[in-house]
């Protein structure tokens, strides 16, 4: 991805040729899902088993207009499933958790950084309903596996905890299904709110430009053709 390392202006220009390789109705369209994407909420998937699972969650990211993922890879690796996501990854931001020695202290640490507060889905002590989320801070909202549910460190380290109501016998939902009910509430309470929750346009002119590309055959030999033709470096 040469087109990272440009100034805006630059990305300007990189993207205004690379658009020349896909239709004005393609590019309409790109350009119209990127004002609806969002960073305010960043789901975070740890450790999840079933890569069905975390696959689903992937597509229900892009569906809502998520543009950001974290994915923490403590004992488990996550491949994307091609026939659950339909390819909803090569949409998203998605960034990885599994070089640390505390992978999920040092994903809580980063979000912090960025100004997220972090909530972990689970019934716990001081534990709100999802209702009760404040969404005038920016969130990460974090799912655990299947089996073992989220871990002792997320536990340790998350500002509060959240749960969803249930009325039934089952102790729990499917980790895809809580992500679904959670992060549809949630970006609709956002959507619906004065916030202005929409990425910034550094982060608009990114991802357009990776969209493009995606949209592209032969990006890479596409993206080096412009590079040389715009005298870019």
């Amino acid at each position: 991805m040469l087109y990272k390392n440009l100034n805006q202006k630059d990305k300007l220009r990189f993207y205004d040729a690379v658009c020349e390789f896909i239709t004005p109705q393609r590019k309409a369209l790109l350009e119209e899902n990127i004002n609806n994407r969002t960073n305010w909420v960043v789901p975070v998937i740890e450790n999840i088993h079933k890569e069905q699972n975390a696959s689903a969650v992937l597509r229900t990211c892009d569906c809502l207009g998520l543009q950001e993922v974290m994915v923490v890879e403590n004992n488990n690796t996550f491949n994307v499933t091609d026939d659950i996501s339909l390819g909803a990854n090569k949409w998203l931001d998605i960034k990885k958790y599994n070089n640390y020695e505390n992978n999920t202290k040092q994903c809580f640490d980063d979000l912090r950084k960025r100004g997220y507060k972090i909530i972990a889905t689970m019934p716990y002590k001081n534990d709100i309903n999802l209702q009760d989320v404040d969404i005038n801070d920016k969130c990460a909202v974090v799912f655990g596996s299947e089996v073992d549910g989220i871990s002792r460190e997320a536990i340790a380290n998350a500002d509060c905890f959240m749960k969803i109501p249930m009325y039934g016998f089952t102790e729990s939902f499917n980790i895809s299904v809580s992500a679904a009910i959670t992060l549809h509430y949630l970006t609709d309470k956002l959507r619906s709110s004065d916030l202005n929750w929409h990425l910034s346009d550094e982060h608009k002119l990114d991802t357009l430009i990776h969209w493009t590309l995606e949209s592209i055959k032969y990006r890479d030999k596409v993206e080096k053709e412009i590079f040389e033709r715009l005298n870019l470096k």
